[in-house]
């Protein structure tokens, strides 16, 4: 079990956001968070990463007991997931190359021909390999998210945080995005999405968790009743892209 909370609540500046939570994420799985704006699905997200403590209930999050965590031991965990952010950050004063160069020397890649060529594998996963020297501002929307998913998976996390991934793309940027964190989730890494968008649940099957008034409820059934490996086309994530292109 990769994250397992039990009575678990979440609770932002003293007040309550979600009560008595429980969720479960194995490795592997497509998981949904879907909710209306402020129904607490950022808000629990951040638990996962130690943005927000967690004081009642069990919290495991990988080796991690999230209601026991020490501080020091929070960048530790944060080496072990992705996180994808609605609003990019990417930093605008270094090419998309220098960008992920910055987030490997910062968690221990010490050999530049080392981060090179992990540069270059996550770029041609998703599909980026020609952007490697652009800045982020003569990018697209939709291409600085397939950086910041590049961003997420350079250190091979456990789990991938995408809180509205999709948010602040149009429909068939949203797609693409979805397309290539669901085709990491095949590989073994956990997705976790937070989304509005709630058609990319039946493209992209997965377990579905639906926050509000209060609460989480796992929902799947409603969603996806006969949950199943999703017949997508075999070509590549970069062939599909560069037809889009």
């Amino acid at each position: 079990m990769r994250i397992d909370y039990q009575h678990v609540d979440v609770v932002q500046d003293s007040r309550p956001i979600l009560k008595d939570v429980n969720f479960q994420a194995e490795q592997g799985e497509f998981i949904y968070l879907v909710g209306k704006v402020g129904t607490g699905k950022s808000s629990l997200l951040k638990t996962f990463y130690g943005e927000l403590d967690v004081k009642t209930g069990s919290a495991r999050v990988l080796d991690y007991e999230m209601t026991k965590i020490k501080r020091r031991h929070i960048p530790t965990l944060r080496k072990r997931l992705g996180i994808v952010f609605q609003d990019f950050q990417l930093l605008n004063d270094r090419t998309v190359k220098s960008n992920l160069d910055f987030v490997l020397r910062v968690t221990g890649w010490r050999k530049k021909s080392e981060r090179n060529q992990r540069i270059n594998e996550v770029l041609t996963q998703v599909g980026m390999t020609e952007k490697a020297d652009k800045m982020p501002y003569q990018l697209s929307g939709g291409e600085q998210q397939c950086i910041c998913i590049a961003r997420a998976i350079l250190n091979h996390p456990d789990i991938i945080l995408a809180d509205e991934a999709t948010g602040n793309l149009d429909k068939e940027n949203g797609r693409r995005a979805a397309h290539l964190l669901y085709d990491i989730s095949k590989k073994g890494t956990t997705v976790i999405l937070s989304t509005h968008n709630e058609d990319l649940i039946q493209e992209f099957p997965g377990i579905v968790y639906r926050c509000g008034e209060g609460r989480l409820e796992e929902c799947t059934d409603n969603y996806c009743p006969h949950l199943g490996p999703l017949d997508i086309e075999s070509d590549s994530i970069e062939e599909n892209m560069n037809e889009n292109n």
